[in-house]
């Protein structure tokens, strides 16, 4: 089974280059994060076209998530748990049937900046709901994962210049701390079981060179329970096609499960 995810900035903008990865990679499973769509106007066609069942959590103009998917799927369910009067689309999560089920949740992480700030605040506040989501998946020993944009940068290694970071929100020791919190829960950071190298990145910024001169940093995460961890194989990102045409700021993530 393979999983990805990938932050496609904008499916419209995007649909023809996303359906050219699809072809190419053949990944089962793909998480999508800021559609930027409300859920009737995302392009379903030329995914079900693939093979895959279309699934969304969208909103206007910002954020949004969906879950594109060739096996089958049930319990889907939208929305981080925590705060009812949130209503950022910021998480889908769903089971997927392999040889084995998986849990997957897909997730778009806030921002948070300006920091410090009510963006920021939002920020925190949102990964203490994703904290109590991630203890309950491992408490259901069943192999899952949470994978998508977590607008984290967890160590130096992760940035191509680090000391630029240093009061953003993608890297205060606020936000790190919080990952921490979740990663000792007992997840893997599946790339970094794979990759302990430097210069290995999912975004690159579309202003100053930041592709040719591969000024990135590495915000796209897949988290795996132990269950979900002995399962995996391989890991690995699809960097070359952020030299594309029109290509989104991200690039694909993904994994490969014996399920």
């Amino acid at each position: 089974m393979k999983i990805a995810t990938f932050n496609i900035n904008g499916i419209r903008a995007r649909a023809a280059a996303l359906c050219d990865w699809l072809d190419e990679a053949k990944p089962d499973v793909v998480l999508l994060q800021e559609i930027k769509s409300v859920d009737d106007a995302f392009p379903r066609a030329p995914f079900e076209e693939r093979g895959y069942r279309v699934e969304t959590h969208g909103q206007k103009s910002f954020n949004g998530v969906a879950l594109l998917s060739r096996l089958p799927v049930e319990d889907i369910r939208r929305g981080l748990p925590g705060d009812e009067g949130d209503e950022q689309a910021r998480w889908i999560e769903a089971t997927v049937i392999g040889t084995q089920a998986v849990r997957v949740c897909g997730l778009y992480l806030p921002n948070g900046n300006p920091a410090p700030g009510p963006k920021y605040d939002y920020k925190l506040s949102w990964m203490r709901r994703l904290k109590t989501r991630a203890e309950a998946l491992l408490k259901g020993e069943e192999p899952a994962l949470m994978a998508g944009d977590y607008n984290i940068i967890p160590q130096p290694e992760d940035a191509k210049r680090p000391e630029t970071w240093q009061d953003d929100a993608l890297y205060r020791p606020e936000s790190r701390r919080a990952w921490r919190d979740i990663i000792n829960l007992g997840f893997t950071d599946a790339f970094r079981a794979r990759d302990q190298g430097p210069e290995n990145y999912t975004f690159w910024d579309y202003q100053a060179g930041a592709w040719s001169r591969n000024n990135g940093i590495r915000i796209d995460h897949m988290l795996l329970t132990p269950q979900c961890a002995d399962l995996m194989s391989d890991c690995g990102i699809d960097a070359e096609i952020r030299g594309r045409e029109r290509p989104s700021d991200h690039v694909p993530l993904w994994v490969e499960l014996d399920a």
